[in-house]
């Protein structure tokens, strides 16, 4: 028999914080910031190409960022719509009302 569905509104409300919190440390360890200095790297093409690596790194994480922000975005909208349903129809099958066959 099937007595419903629900959900766990604090595991969407902990989803979201947990990636807000790793976008901030995305944010704040960034590596396109590097820079290897040619007599670090003993070549100056293998310098170069650790720098392109770092500045594209970031653009990778940035786009996953980006859809990341929207995961976390949508998981706090799915709680709010939760919570606004719930207000919305709490009591409505506390008072059976008229019986609908009616006599």
């Amino acid at each position: 028999m099937v007595t419903g569905f629900r959900v766990d509104l604090g595991a969407l409300t902990s989803a979201s914080q947990g990636i807000d919190g790793v976008l901030y440390d995305v944010a704040n360890n960034r590596v396109g910031g590097i820079k290897v200095d040619t007599s670090v790297a003993g070549h100056e093409r293998l310098a170069e190409s650790v720098a392109e690596f770092c500045d594209r790194w970031d653009r990778g994480v940035g786009n996953l960022a980006e859809d990341g922000r929207a995961v976390a975005d949508r998981l706090r909208a799915s709680v709010a719509a939760y919570v606004e349903v719930e207000h919305a129809t709490a009591g409505v099958f506390d008072s059976p009302g008229p019986d609908p066959a009616g006599n």
